[in-house]
Order: C-alpha cells, then structure tokens, then sequence
C-alpha cells in the first residue's frame, strides 16, 4: 500500500526559475521578453495575412510558411503565459497537471517545426529538381494531407511523455530550471528508475529530429548537384537564392538544439546561466527570425510588406 502511494506521488505545484540570482532584475528582464514575444506573433500573423489575404501566393511555398507561422505563433503562446507569470507578477508557480500540458505543447510544436522543414525542404526539391512536375505533385490536397502527418505523426510521439512522468514519483524537489516546463527538466527530480523515460526520449528525437535532418540533408545534396549541372551562373544564383530562406529557418532551428544537446552532455561544469541562456535560444530565437528571414529574403512578401506600409503613411 505505502509502495503505491510513493509511485503516484507528485507535488501540487511546481516552482519555475527565471534567471537564478537575478530575481530582483525580474521586471525588467521583462522587458526583452516582451519584445520577443511582440516581434514572434506581430511577425508571424503579418505573413499569415499577406498568405490569407493574397491567392497569388496559395502556392506550395507559402503554404508551408503559413505552416510554419501557425506552428511558431503555437510555440510562443506555449511558453508565454508561465514566462511573464514568471518575470512580471512574480508568480513562478504551475500545477502539476498544467506543467505536464505546457510540456506536451511545447514538445509538440517543436517536433512539428523539424516535420514543416522537412516539407518545405521537399519543396525546394522538387521546383529545382523535377519543375516539370512541380504543380502536379505538391497539389493543395496532397500538401494538406502533409500538414497532417505532421501533426499526427508530432502528437502521437509525444502522447506518452506525460504518462511516463505521472508513474515517477517526484521527492527531489520542486524547483524546475526555467521559465515553462520541459520534460528532461521534470524528469531529473524523481527519484525513481527512469530508464524508461531517457530511451523513449531518446527515441523520440532520433525518430524526429534525426530522421528528419537527415532527408532535409540529402534533399538539398540532390538540390545542389542539380544546380551545380546548370550551365547559366544567373539561373545557379537565382536557383540557389530560392533556398537560402529555408536553408537560414533550419540554421536556426538545429543549431541551438544540437548546441543544448552538446552542453547537457559534455558542458556540465559550464555555468548555470549558459544552460538557461541556450534553452531560451532554442525556444524564442525561431519564431522571432522567421518571419523577419522570410520577409526579407521573399520578395512577394517583401512587396506587399512595403504596399502596406505605403498605405499607412499616405
């Protein structure tokens, strides 16, 4: 009896951590965030408008940005609400079941980015690879049946993480280290066996991020090799420029994981502040440079940017 109530113990609450040491600084490390968060869902609801809004642009491209968006404007609302709880009110405290929601929320939505840059690196290849067949293989409803294999395939590799964590019993604490909730971060206080948690999440990434890094890797070997056969260099630029927007969305996408995955495993006497400072890259840097990359480097969206901004000031 005493066995069974240890193993379903957890406590009612959990204590989120902003910057250790730097609570007094809490309002106005506010500030930074709130640009972030201003910046992430101004931008991506711009782009998700000049999409909506022009049926010029209802092409497969942009219908995997506006995928793309949804998913960043997903995963800023996520860590949102506990991150200003946090920093503004003072508040850092989260239930157990509402921690375990925030952590399948943000999981989910990462999974789903590594899975809508996989797509978008699908289309890359087949307008530069096979043209011809461009409009006949990336019709609306097939790329609707992509958008949901995506989400199936992202939410059912996440179904059982809270599971897996609601069977640990929680006694080391209370006290996670950041700003919103992850599972590696809920997991490192209980003090059970949680074998089977660290091979599960460690097929989950492999299964995500590893297989998929590895298709956007070979789709854009078959891309370059294509472009390198070109005998124009005007049409090897032109053909090269149509891909650097996803190439900078992927940078910034597997860089900071593969930089958090690095220091969780081999940068352990590095400081705390580097550990929190990487993890807040991995989240917030994504859905803030998207759409700014894309706006930029796109040069239909970059025209109604500015058709709209000339309108406003006539």
């Amino acid at each position: 009896m005493m066995d069974s109530n240890i193993t379903s113990f957890h406590p009612a609450m959990f204590q989120l951590t902003g910057f250790p040491g730097q609570e007094a600084a809490n309002h106005w490390i506010t500030i930074p965030f709130c640009v972030l968060y201003v910046t992430a869902i101004v931008g991506n609801c711009t782009v998700l408008c000049i999409i909506w809004k022009d049926r010029h642009l209802h092409q497969p491209m942009y219908l995997f940005l506006s995928m793309l968006s949804v998913n960043d404007l997903g995963m800023s609302l996520s860590t949102l609400p506990t991150v200003l709880s946090t920093f503004c009110f003072d508040f850092p405290g989260i239930t157990f079941n509402a921690c375990l929601a925030q952590m399948f929320f943000i999981h989910s939505f990462s999974f789903m980015e590594s899975g809508i840059l996989l797509a978008m690196s699908l289309d890359r290849f087949v307008a530069i690879c096979q043209p011809l067949h461009y409009a006949a293989t990336l019709t609306n409803p097939r790329i609707v049946r992509i958008g949901v294999v995506i989400v199936m395939k992202s939410t059912s590799m996440l179904v059982p993480f809270p599971f897996l964590l609601q069977r640990l019993p929680i006694c080391k604490g209370n006290v996670l280290s950041h700003a919103y909730c992850l599972h590696p971060d809920m997991m490192r206080l209980a003090c059970a066996d949680i074998t089977v948690n660290n091979i599960y999440g460690f097929f989950a990434i492999l299964i995500t991020y590893g297989v998929d890094s590895m298709f956007i890797i070979l789709s854009y070997i078959h891309i370059l090799k294509t472009v390198l056969n070109i005998a124009s260099h005007e049409q090897r630029l032109k053909a090269l420029n149509t891909c650097v927007s996803h190439i900078c969305a992927v940078l910034l996408f597997y860089v900071p994981i593969i930089a958090v995955s690095v220091l969780h495993r081999f940068g352990k006497k590095a400081p705390p502040l580097v550990h929190i400072l990487m993890s807040y890259v991995y989240l917030f840097v994504p859905p803030v440079l998207n759409p700014i990359i894309y706006s930029v480097k796109t040069k239909e969206i970059r025209k109604r940017i500015f058709r709209i901004f000339s309108r406003d000031f006539i």
